[in-house]
């Protein structure tokens, strides 16, 4: 939460200063942001809905008896695959991670659950197919999975 309010509130204060510099050029850079935002809202809703719902019927203490250390390469493979699917932007990711470590979850399942998060994206491929092609979203979603999973094996040899 309080990493939110710093975010929001930097954004702001640079808005503010950009606002203060130039008010023509800060006022014609939100109208053309404002347009390519509101074309990605229809796929961005579902997302956020996912991700929601997720939420609020798996408690962070469920996954983290299912994610547990003693879960082994059975919590690896649930981790990257909740992960792969799942939307979620670093700042929630990464308390998200906090709060499962602080409930048992092992470090190798976080690992693996933030990698995946973070770079593939089963959810967000309807976006990724408006500015890649098909066979581009395949191939980087493919590469991102595969080093998530070599990141898990470096994890667990030096953990």
């Amino acid at each position: 939460m309080v990493t939110t309010i710093i975010f929001y509130s930097v954004s702001l204060g640079l808005l503010g200063l950009s606002f203060l510099k130039d008010k023509k050029k800060t006022k014609m850079a939100l109208k053309k942001a404002y347009i390519p935002f509101t074309k990605l809202l229809p796929a961005l809703f579902p997302m956020i809905m996912f991700v929601g719902i997720m939420l609020t019927f798996i408690s962070p203490e469920l996954i983290g008896k299912v994610l547990g250390e003693e879960s082994g390469i059975f919590g690896v493979m649930i981790a990257a695959v909740v992960g792969s699917v799942v939307f979620m932007p670093s700042f929630v990711a990464f308390n998200l991670g906090e709060n499962l470590l602080a409930n048992g979850a092992g470090y190798v399942q976080v690992g693996v659950l933030i990698a995946t998060l973070m770079a593939v994206g089963i959810t967000s491929i309807g976006i990724e197919l408006k500015y890649f092609d098909k066979k581009m979203t395949i191939l980087r979603n493919s590469m991102a999975f595969i080093a998530s999973m070599i990141f898990a094996v470096i994890l667990g040899v030096t953990m």
